[in-house]
């Protein structure tokens, strides 16, 4: 494409011409159209999750960026010009006057199409539309990390570390993506429950919150006048009438910058900057999408939702300019998010499979009273082993296979409902498929045939409800004929196993997998129960002072990586805390002669050893990310893991969860005893010491810190939970104030943060300053210290421009003590945190550890 200046190309069915190939869109760069083109094309399967069903908002310069002195022009468009081609996905969204209609990238077509005219940022709001074109309620929420003059990366780093975690003491764990512009946004999801008003006010409060704690970095207030040196927590992106740019969006920067997801890890590099997109299309190679747990989340009511590798579901719509989805296109989404060139799933022929057949009957119509059932057709369950385990069911209607993933499988009574995920439609061919999606494709994973048959229909009510009767084979996973219905109760689908059943009864034991949980204090069953898919208990970063009145448990908390570990028969597989199989990577592990007979699923920490036999997370990463057998097999040479194992959860046919977890260690410690003496298997031991002693001896062992865990507590899969607490050791150092900056605020009158350093040459080493820990009473005390002390210069040797503005500055006499995460790159401390006066050491007595 790039030798050539216009190419007419057919991109999933759909015919452009690509006009002006050659054409500099980025003057400073020399990038062209082309390589915009290609770099879409290849962030496409990111991208559209993260877009879909949502309005588009476009920002297009159709005579390229400009040069940084230079800008170029830039158009804001909103309203789908008249001239856009008809199968673009599109909304008509009212506004208080007026009524836009807005395109949306629900397909590498669309998005193929914004590229050729130049609409290198795509913008959307915080929520989707549905299956017929109404807005929902938001599904994400979003922080805007904006630095003000004399603020950067380092400074949104440290506030965007603050503000995950308030978020994960809430449940929620925040995705970063740094901008490409000047700043991070921070990402979690929501369940669709909350109006834009209650999220956006939640969002100001957060941003007070913040700002209160930390008044030296944070501001919540839009004026420019306030934010020298400060972060702009910006809020208001939370707006029903506000848009962000999409996650791997590029930005009309005189440099070709991508709004980039990040991981946590990244953003602790003291090298941390924005990518540009040819970083970025290195990093999409590897199928690792670090914003998915946000863009696959969480399914709004109504919609219509792409299927994934963990049965979440990404959604991606198929909007008309008469409605949202149609007849003609509903195979599209399908489409789209697959490559034929690449996963061996069958797609359909051509845009005449996307005809509307008529055997089936219209969607709408109900049977009345005394007619006979609805026709039905054929259905599949298929098994899919991806990220996470689940089943999908898929029922014919209307020429096309309507789509469900069952994370927790079919219910094995009428008691109990699971989970229903709706995903897109699937063309029919796929009733036949089974086989190996490829890694870093869309579903990645064995897909095989659980169960197939016919099905008759009783009900069908288009995103509401649908009953249907399952004739399965002999042998199959239904065992026999099932009558099930699925429902939609608002914000999720549930599945239902009816009470009446065809021949009058129901088979006891004849659903499927991932199973039920057992009731507390339940006696062993007669028949094993089936094994559970579970996902890491989670625990939430706490204190001493969070133990008080409760009975703990303690561990040494150990620096590697979480994994599960199930056991059957023929083998051992190891899944991480993100749902990513690591059994091939750790072979020394999984070798099941070490391991008891039997199935089971336990916890625990892939650990590598350093020096002095303790943790070492550095060495550990030479064994991360490897897939060549000869790889693994030099780095195992080289670096050998342990498995210390923490936990139980399934042994001897019976799902441990819900045991207290003092039970659950017993139930280890026996399971232990059956280890194989010389494999690297290891019992984490409960220790019983008072924690305060335990702290001291995790710090002499360089260790993390400690874990703390309810004796009662169950295991609650997949969530975080304050019956674990993580007790993690903090560094302390003394410093010598020589500053402070004036306080704002409810601080007026007082400081800000005061400006700390480390003597060095008869000046001070500056090391950052400190505006957290202290107490109402301490700002005066404070005060009163350092003001008889004030003097004209500057104390400091290397203090920045921006931390030195509007300081007042003091001798260097007094030493205090403050604590914080860990030394930066250019020797500064990050996240101090204010301990007290040190009236006991002199400025002599102070130095930087070596």
């Amino acid at each position: 494409m790039a030798g050539k200046q216009q190419e007419r190309v057919n991109v999933e069915g759909h015919e452009l011409t690509l006009t002006n190939l050659g054409k500099i869109i980025y003057p400073e760069t020399g990038t062209t159209k082309a390589e915009v083109l290609e770099y879409y094309a290849a962030v496409a399967p990111f991208l559209i999750p993260a877009a879909a069903n949502r309005p588009v908002t476009r920002k297009r310069w159709v005579n390229g960026v400009g040069t940084a002195e230079h800008p170029g022009q830039v158009f804001f468009q909103k309203n789908l010009e008249d001239s856009a081609p008809k199968w673009i996905p599109r909304t008509a969204i009212q506004h208080s006057d007026h009524t836009n209609v807005y395109p949306m990238v629900n397909n590498l077509a669309t998005l193929t199409w914004m590229a050729q005219i130049a609409s290198l940022e795509i913008h959307v709001p915080q929520w989707q539309v549905d299956a017929e074109g109404n807005p929902l309620r938001p599904d994400r929420f979003v922080l805007d990390l904006d630095p003000g003059p004399g603020a950067g990366l380092p400074e949104c780093v440290e506030v965007a570390k603050l503000a995950r975690s308030i978020l994960q003491d809430m449940g929620m764990e925040p995705v970063p993506v740094t901008s490409g512009s000047k700043g991070i946004h921070l990402y979690t999801g929501l369940e669709g429950t909350l109006k834009s008003e209650q999220v956006s006010a939640f969002a100001h409060e957060l941003a007070r919150a913040l700002e209160s704690d930390h008044p030296e970095l944070v501001v919540s207030d839009m004026k420019k006048s306030l934010r020298h040196g400060k972060v702009l927590v910006d809020w208001s992106q939370n707006s029903g009438n506000k848009t962000t740019i999409v996650p791997y969006s590029l930005r009309g920067k005189a440099h070709p910058t991508v709004a980039a997801p990040r991981t946590w890890r990244e953003l602790s590099s003291s090298t941390l900057d924005h990518l540009d997109y040819t970083a970025v299309m290195k990093r999409v190679k590897t199928g690792k999408d670090h914003f998915a747990p946000i863009s696959s989340r969480h399914l709004p009511p109504h919609g219509e939702y792409t299927d994934d590798d963990d049965g979440a579901g990404a959604r991606s719509g198929s909007a008309t300019r008469e409605r949202v989805v149609t007849v003609e296109n509903r195979l599209a989404k399908y489409v789209g998010m697959r490559d034929p060139e690449k996963t061996p799933e069958p797609f359909p022929a051509s845009s005449a499979a996307f005809a509307s057949p008529t055997s089936k009957g219209s969607s709408s119509d109900q049977p009345k009273p005394g007619d006979p059932a609805q026709p039905g057709g054929i259905f599949v369950i298929q098994e899919h082993h991806a990220r996470r385990y689940h089943l999908d069911l898929r029922l014919e209607r209307n020429g096309v296979l309507a789509s469900w993933a069952l994370p927790r499988g079919i219910p094995e009574s009428p008691d109990r409902n699971n989970l229903a995920v709706h995903t897109e439609d699937h063309p029919m061919e796929y009733a036949d498929f089974a086989g190996v999606i490829p890694k870093g494709e869309y579903g990645a994973g064995t897909m095989t045939i659980w169960d197939h048959g016919e099905y008759t229909c009783e009900k069908w009510r288009d995103g509401k409800e649908v009953i249907a009767t399952l004739t399965g084979q002999p042998g199959g996973g239904l065992h026999g004929t099932k009558r099930l219905a699925l429902i939609n109760t608002g914000d999720r689908w549930l599945i239902h196993l009816m009470k009446e059943q065809p021949g009058g009864r129901l088979r006891k034991g004849a659903a499927s997998p991932p199973g039920k949980v057992a009731p507390v204090g339940a006696s062993k069953p007669a028949v094993p129960e089936p094994m559970p898919n579970y996902t890491p208990m989670l625990a939430t970063s706490g204190t001493v002072a969070d133990l008080r009145g409760d009975d703990w448990l303690y561990e040494l908390k150990w620096d590697g990586i979480r994994a599960i570990i199930t056991g059957t028969d023929g083998r051992i597989r190891l899944m991480s805390r993100n749902g990513n199989d690591l059994t091939a990577t750790y072979p020394e592990l999984t070798d099941r002669s070490c391991w008891p007979d039997g199935d089971f699923v336990a916890d625990g920490e892939i650990v590598a050893l350093g020096k002095g036999s303790r943790p070492d997370f550095g060495r550990l990463q030479l064994r991360m990310n490897l897939v060549k057998t000869a790889d693994i097999e030099r780095a195992r040479a080289s670096v050998p893991v342990q498995l210390m194992l923490f936990d139980l959860l399934y042994d001897g046919g019976r799902d441990l969860g819900g045991l207290p977890f003092r039970e659950r260690r017993e139930r280890l410690s026996a399971f232990a005893g059956r280890l194989r003496a010389g494999c690297p298997l290891h019992l984490s031991a409960v220790l019983d010491h008072d924690v305060e002693d335990l702290m001291t001896s995790a710090a002499e062992l360089g260790l993390e810190g400690v874990m703390a865990k309810k004796a009662d507590s169950r295991y609650v899969i997949g969530r975080r939970s304050r019956s674990w607490i993580k007790l993690k050791l903090e560094q302390s150092q003394e410093v010598v104030v020589g500053g402070w900056r004036p306080g704002a605020g409810a601080r007026n009158g007082t400081f800000g943060s005061l400006l700390l350093g480390i003597p060095e040459g008869g000046k001070l080493h500056y090391v950052g300053r400190v505006g957290t820990g202290f107490k109402e009473w301490q700002l005066r005390d404070v005060m009163e210290k350092l003001e008889p002390r004030l003097t004209a210069d500057s104390p400091f040797a290397d203090i920045p421009r921006e931390d030195a503005a509007g300081a007042r500055w003091v001798d260097p006499e007094l030493v205090a003590e403050v604590t914080f995460g860990e030394w930066t790159g250019p020797g500064r401390l990050r996240h101090p945190v204010w301990r007290g006066w040190r009236p006991d050491k002199s400025p002599e007595d102070v130095s930087q550890p070596n």
